[in-house]
């Protein structure tokens, strides 16, 4: 009779202790998880100043393609100037940060007065904001952008 106790005994331990509501381990003791890759973010379309510190003042852009244009809004819209127009290179993953050297088009931006003068621009994707650096007039800033 105690040899039939005892493996009952350890049954009924075993079954509850199963009803704790933890999920089992698939077969190996390795859940089924699906892991999940990164999508490649479309930065294609119209982005605008998120860190503006006038509504009536900011910077927009556009990237179309290869080519990424920004553009200095002011009157609340009614006036644009061409800060930048340079190249883009879009993401090949879903890895953040997504950066790239931006190469100025020189035909684009050589005779717009509030253009920048930089060669190449350094421009940074994480978190669906673009982020560079803004200097005019000895003052440096952040610009950040969300669609």
């Amino acid at each position: 009779m105690k040899k039939i106790i005892a493996p009952v005994v350890l049954a009924a331990a075993l079954a509850l202790t199963g009803c704790g509501g933890e999920e089992a381990p698939a077969a190996g003791g390795v859940e089924n998880k699906v892991a999940e890759t990164p999508q490649i973010p479309d930065l294609d379309g119209d982005w605008k100043q998120s860190n503006a510190t006038n509504k009536e003042s900011y910077q927009q852009a556009t990237i179309a393609g290869d080519t990424i244009t920004i553009e200095w809004v002011s009157d609340g819209g009614d006036t644009t100037s061409i800060y930048w127009v340079g190249s883009y290179e879009a993401p090949t993953d879903g890895n953040e940060p997504h950066t790239w050297a931006s190469q100025r088009d020189t035909e684009a931006t050589d005779f717009a007065l509030l253009a920048s003068s930089d060669e190449t621009k350094e421009f940074t994707y994480e978190e669906k904001t673009i982020s560079y650096k803004v200097s005019l007039m000895g003052t440096t800033t952040t610009v950040e952008l969300e669609k």
